[in-house]
């Protein structure tokens, strides 16, 4: 039996060959659940979706536009009844210095990150709180606890540590209504995000201020996802929780 039989997740920015959200997307389809890719590009999404198998949804959803969000949650529970989970995991980053971040910089990375997963939550809540039922997944970032340094610039930590304070005030508020909220903090993971962006030297000094010693793999976070999706965290509303092989431990 699967974690997740029976149940309806919503993925966002998950059409990324090897991001976070597919990987996650994958996890929770094996773990029984039917779950809906949600991308800027419809057909990539729909790729994704027909990969996992045939029930799956891919749907084009610009998750800065609060209208888009409401029209693609309300096109799944019209097709499915409910949505059971949400993962905010659309995102993006850029790698830019205090002084050398443009207004047009500061609005692209605070909109996606911060201002998508308001907006995403928003559509799906209605429908938990009716059911008195729901687990809402935020992706935030080890970038909001240290300051950065790695890749996303000072806005980009600003909007990952916005997606803390978000997530503890939404599961503080919904709490009494049976829907849960939990922020995942990921280190530094392989993906799209990140590939290319790195020199061999700069790999190795990251990999020597990680104690398990090895970058993260998507499948990491996926594991940690499929946990504060499932009722194994039934118990857990307003955490964040780490993977980042120890990077934190001080």
């Amino acid at each position: 039996m699967g974690l997740l039989e029976g149940r309806y997740a919503v993925v966002t920015g998950a059409a990324s060959p090897r991001g976070l959200g597919r990987a996650t997307a994958r996890l929770f389809a094996e773990h029984g659940a039917t779950v809906a890719i949600l991308d800027l590009d419809a057909a990539a999404a729909e790729r994704v979706a027909a990969d996992l198998g045939a029930d799956h949804v891919g749907l084009a959803c610009d998750v800065t536009d609060k209208g888009a969000c409401e029209a693609a949650a309300r096109a799944l529970e019209e097709r499915w009844g409910r949505i059971d989970i949400l993962v905010n995991n659309a995102g993006i980053t850029q790698p830019l210095k205090i002084m050398d971040i443009a207004p047009a910089n500061y609005d692209a990375v605070l909109d996606v990150n911060l201002r998508g997963t308001l907006y995403m939550s928003q559509a799906v809540i209605p429908g938990m709180r009716a059911r008195r039922s729901g687990s809402i997944v935020n992706l935030s970032s080890v970038s909001a606890q240290r300051g950065g340094g790695i890749f996303g610039g000072p806005h980009y930590s600003a909007a990952k540590g916005g997606i803390l304070g978000l997530t503890k005030a939404m599961a503080r508020e919904l709490a009494p209504d049976g829907v849960r909220v939990n922020a995942i903090c990921p280190g530094f993971i392989a993906t799209d995000i990140t590939a290319g962006a790195l020199t061999p030297q700069m790999l190795e000094s990251i990999i020597a201020g990680i104690p398990m010693g090895r970058a993260g793999e998507a499948s990491d976070v996926a594991g940690c996802a499929l946990f504060l999706a499932s009722d194994l965290s039934a118990y857990c509303t307003g955490t964040e929780v780490d993977v980042n092989g120890g990077s934190l431990i001080h």
